[in-house]
C-alpha cells in the first residue's frame, strides 16, 4: 500500500524526529480531519507498506533519518519555486534547497524524486519573463537529477483569498505561453512537464497531463508493479488524476506559511499547533482523547508477484 506524508503539511521540514519515531515504533495514528473522533491507526512495515510519498519545500532535516527508510520504495517531490521570503517567508535558500535535491536524487534514484515549481501565480514583481527565466536557472541547475518537474497555476481559494487577498488567478493566455515555454526548458534539460491538476491544453506541447503522482510514478520510483484494490483508486479532487494513498498529515501545521497555501487556513492556529507537536505521540498534533474510535487499517502489499517492470523494456 501506499503511505502518503505531503498533502497537508510538511512532516520532513517540521517534524522529522516525530516521523522517525513512527518509524522506529512501526505504526502512526491520524485523526480524521472533517470527523475528529476516527482515528486510522496504520502499520509502518515494509512488508505491507509499498511505497511513502512525500511532498516537502525543505527536505533537509529528515537526511539524518534516511536510513530508517531502508526496505520502503520512496517517492519524493521537492518544491523549489522563484518567489521571496515576501511569498515564502519560511522556506529556505532556494538554491540551498537544490543541493539539498542533488544529494536526495543521488541518495534515492533519480526515479523516486521529482521537482514541482507550482502553484504559479503572476504579479508586477513576478511576471512572466521572471518565471521563465528563474526555471530556466532551476532547471539547468537539477539537469541529471530528476526526470519530472510539475508545474500548476494559482487557484483562488477561500483560504487563499484570507492570506493571499492579492493574488490574481492567471490567464489562459499566460497559461498557455508560459506552459508551452516551460516543456520546452524541461525538455532541453531531460525532463518532463506534469502539469498539476490543470487538464490536458498542454498535451499537444509535449507535457505529460495524466497526474503528477499517479500510480506509475510509484511504480517507477520502486521498479515493481502495484495492483491496488479499485477501493483504493481514488483521487485528491475531481481535476485530479493523482493516487495519492493514505496521508498521514494534519491542516494547519506547515510552518512554511507560503501566502498561497492550500492546506494552512489560520496562520496562528499554525504557529499554536506547532508549539503543542509532541514528537513522542503517535500523531503528529495532540494523543488520544476518551471519545476516540480507533481503527487498525487493514493492510497488505500491493506488489503484483514482485514483478520488476524494468525485465521487460
Amino acid at each position: 500500500m501506499i503511505i502518503n506524508t505531503g498533502q497537508r503539511t510538511d512532516i520532513p521540514a517540521f517534524y522529522p524526529q516525530w516521523f522517525a519515531n513512527r518509524l522506529k515504533e512501526g505504526y502512526v495514528c491520524v485523526r480524521n480531519p472533517y470527523n475528529p473522533t476516527q482515528v486510522s491507526r496504520y502499520k509502518l512495515d515494509p512488508e505491507v507498506v509499498d511505497v511513502i510519498g512525500f511532498c516537502s519545500k525543505n527536505p533537509a532535516p529528515f537526511f539524518k533519518y534516511l536510513d530508517l527508510l531502508e526496505g520502503y520504495g520512496q517517492f519524493w517531490y521537492v518544491t523549489i519555486t522563484g518567489y521571496d521570503r515576501d511569498v515564502e517567508p519560511n522556506v529556505p535558500d532556494k538554491w540551498k534547497v537544490i543541493e539539498d535535491f542533488k544529494y536526495l536524487s543521488e541518495k534515492v534514484g533519480i526515479n523516486s524524486i521529482g521537482w514541482r515549481y507550482d502553484p504559479i501565480f503572476i504579479d508586477d514583481k513576478y511576471t512572466v519573463d521572471y518565471h521563465l527565466k528563474s526555471f530556466e536557472k532551476m532547471a539547468s541547475e537539477m539537469e541529471g537529477y530528476t526526470k519530472i518537474v510539475v508545474i500548476s497555476f494559482i487557484d483562488i481559494y477561500e483560504k487563499v483569498k484570507r492570506n493571499f487577498p492579492e493574488a490574481k488567478a492567471v490567464s489562459a493566455e499566460d497559461k498557455v505561453f508560459l506552459g508551452k515555454k516551460m516543456v520546452e526548458i524541461a525538455r532541453a534539460h531531460d525532463m518532463t512537464v506534469k502539469p498539476c491538476a490543470e487538464g490536458d491544453f498542454l498535451e499537444k506541447y509535449g507535457a505529460d497531463c495524466r497526474g503528477c503522482m499517479t500510480l506509475s510514478d510509484y511504480e517507477n520510483a520502486i521498479g515493481k508493479r502495484l495492483d491496488p484494490p479499485k477501493s483504493k483508486m481514488k483521487t485528491a479532487r475531481e481535476d485530479c488524476a493523482c493516487f495519492l494513498g493514505a496521508d498521514i498529515g494534519a491542516y494547519d501545521t506547515c510552518g512554511h506559511l507560503c501566502r498561497y497555501c492550500y492546506a494552512n487556513n489560520d496562520v496562528e492556529q499554525v504557529k499554536i499547533n506547532l508549539g503543542q507537536h509532541n514528537p513522542d505521540s503517535p500523531f503528529l498534533m495532540g494523543s488520544y482523547r476518551p471519545d476516540d474510535i480507533i481503527h487498525d487499517v487493514e493492510q497488505k502489499s500491493w506488489v503484483d508477484g514482485q514483478m520488476d517492470i524494468f525485465q521487460f523494456i
